[in-house]
């Protein structure tokens, strides 16, 4: 691969990492104050499930379907200057979307009491009852994020990536200014004024990019023909990917209907580890992801030499995000009393409540690479316009985490003498194990169809022996200081160090990624 193209990948990538980057702080600091304000109350538990129930809808037809079938199509047509066909396909591709999400959010409104009883089974009484008033107020917001979703597809093909992914930030700053607005209210009524206000971000958040959008496009006409080429072609796509996603909103599902029978506060505690989980993810799985589609995308359509292409390019993606990934599951694993501390004591969140989460936490850490690391090879598929073999191997990962959730969330804590309550802890673990096994058959189905990929045993050596070292020295830190009443100061105080320890190790040990960043800190202070 040549130096322009790495380089530009790596401009990208970082771009997007910084969207999400300021996405997700924005997320934290959402779920800090939504902490402070429910803690792992009934309430909470309502909130959260209901939160997921019409994400069920955004997630099916938002970001990962349309990069997986829209993406290869529109940038392909870009990359061969084609653009007046690339309008056509994008307000058609529009148009279908728009009418079928409507239709859905219609259906879920009414459908919304039944949603509950299926995906919540073990809510009742005054929870069950919020939980439903909660979700028909969120629906009508889905429709508005799946746009947002279309918006991030043509931002995305043309290169314009902080925009689209730093956009979440202005709903999560309509959620926390609710909360911070109405926090005197009783928790009942201020999860529902928060409901609103999880909407009016939503239309904010489509606010933010469409003009950009629209510029790119010269404009936008909607269109519900079908029968254009390019149409079929992303609706074709659309099918697979559409199951795929379906399937893995499935196994999110199967965790929060067994969590739902577990004790009070479990649902709560589950999604507040899983946002912590899901930082990583995004930053350096999702981040590499998203700015390696259009790229490989593009080399498919128009160089000959594609599979060399994606070879060099997924390699150089792959170590990305290990250099990255690793370190963040050694400390979820070693020092996430001190990380989940930092964001969520405070308030109804008590130091238990800190223990009761880091353990979940530990669990989702067990699966933290294989996840990340799927991420791109399902991209690699996608560019290859190939969205069946992701999706039979989802089917494998989440019949896995169906089977493990259960077996690990009950019979397992009764067989071992624990408290039940952390069989919780199962699910992220039961979920890791999956993520292996499916991680394992992308990688070797797709080594058949490009040649050799993947992480050389010597590099993981290093990045994992590293942040090992690393680890045991954070957690000495944190020991020496005990307990402490300034959980920031000690995450500070804790995490530093961590950090730069692990960066300073892998860089004697000759890893690329280290003196890269070294070598762009050292360009920024003399630029300073």
């Amino acid at each position: 691969m040549s130096q322009p193209r790495q380089a530009g990948s790596k401009r990208f990538a970082f771009l997007v990492a910084a969207g999400i980057f300021l996405s997700r702080i924005a997320g934290l600091v959402r779920d800090r104050v939504f902490a402070h304000y429910f803690g792992i109350s009934g309430v909470a538990d309502a909130f959260k499930a209901a939160l997921r129930i019409p994400n069920f809808l955004q997630n099916l037809f938002g970001e990962g379907v349309l990069s997986a079938s829209f993406i290869p199509v529109y940038a392909s047509l870009l990359a061969r200057g084609d653009k007046e066909e690339a309008r056509r396909t994008a307000g058609a591709v529009a148009a279908l979307l728009a009418l079928t999400a409507s239709l859905l959010v219609l259906v879920g409104v009414l459908a919304t009491p039944y949603l509950i009883d299926v995906i919540a089974p073990g809510f009742h009484g005054e929870t069950r009852a919020l939980a439903i008033r909660i979700v028909r107020i969120l629906f009508p917001g889905v429709g508005l994020l799946v746009l947002s979703a279309w918006c991030l597809g043509i931002l995305n093909s043309h290169h314009r990536f902080f925009l689209s992914y730093s956009a979440p930030v202005i709903w999560n700053a309509a959620m926390i200014a609710t909360m911070l607005g109405w926090g005197h209210d009783s928790q009942d009524r201020l999860a529902i004024i928060l409901a609103w206000g999880s909407v009016a971000g939503s239309a904010l958040q489509v606010a933010v990019q469409l003009p950009s959008v629209l510029r790119l496009l010269g404009g936008l006409r909607l269109s519900l023909s079908y029968h254009a080429k390019n149409v079929q072609t992303v609706v074709h796509n659309f099918g697979p990917v559409f199951v795929s996603r379906g399937v893995v909103q499935i196994s999110a599902y199967v965790d929060t209907w067994l969590a739902s029978w577990l004790s009070t506060g479990a649902l709560a505690s589950l999604t507040y580890a899983q946002t912590l989980y899901l930082l990583p993810v995004s930053l350096f799985g999702m981040s590499v992801s998203a700015a390696e589609l259009p790229q490989m995308s593009g080399a498919v359509g128009a160089e000959s030499n594609a599979a060399e292409v994606l070879r060099g390019r997924l390699n150089s993606g792959l170590r990305q995000i290990a250099f990255l990934v690793v370190p963040s599951a050694i400390a979820f694993l070693a020092l996430g009393d001190v990380i989940v501390a930092a964001i969520y004591r405070s308030g109804r969140f008590t130091q238990a409540d800190v223990l009761y989460v880091w353990g979940i936490l530990a669990g989702a850490a067990v699966g933290l690479l294989a996840s990340t690391l799927g991420r791109l090879y399902s991209s690699t598929y996608y560019a290859l316009l190939d969205t069946r073999t992701p999706l039979n191997y989802a089917l494998i990962r989440v019949a896995l985490t169906t089977l493990l959730g259960y077996l690990f969330s009950f019979p397992l804590p009764r067989l071992l003498g624990i408290d039940p309550r952390w069989g919780v802890a199962g699910l992220t673990v039961s979920a890791g194990l999956a993520s292996w096994v499916e991680f394992t058959l992308l990688r070797r189905t797709l080594n058949r169809r490009i040649g050799s990929t993947g992480l050389r045993a010597d590099y993981l050596a290093k990045v994992w022996g590293a942040a090992i070292v690393a680890g045991a020295a954070g957690w000495a830190i944190h020991h020496a200081l005990g307990t402490h009443h300034r959980p920031i100061l000690v995450a500070i105080l804790v995490l530093l160090p961590y950090g730069g320890l692990y960066f300073a190790i892998t860089g004697l040990l000759g890893v690329a990624e280290a003196r890269m960043f070294f070598g762009r800190a050292v360009s920024k202070l003399r630029g300073a």
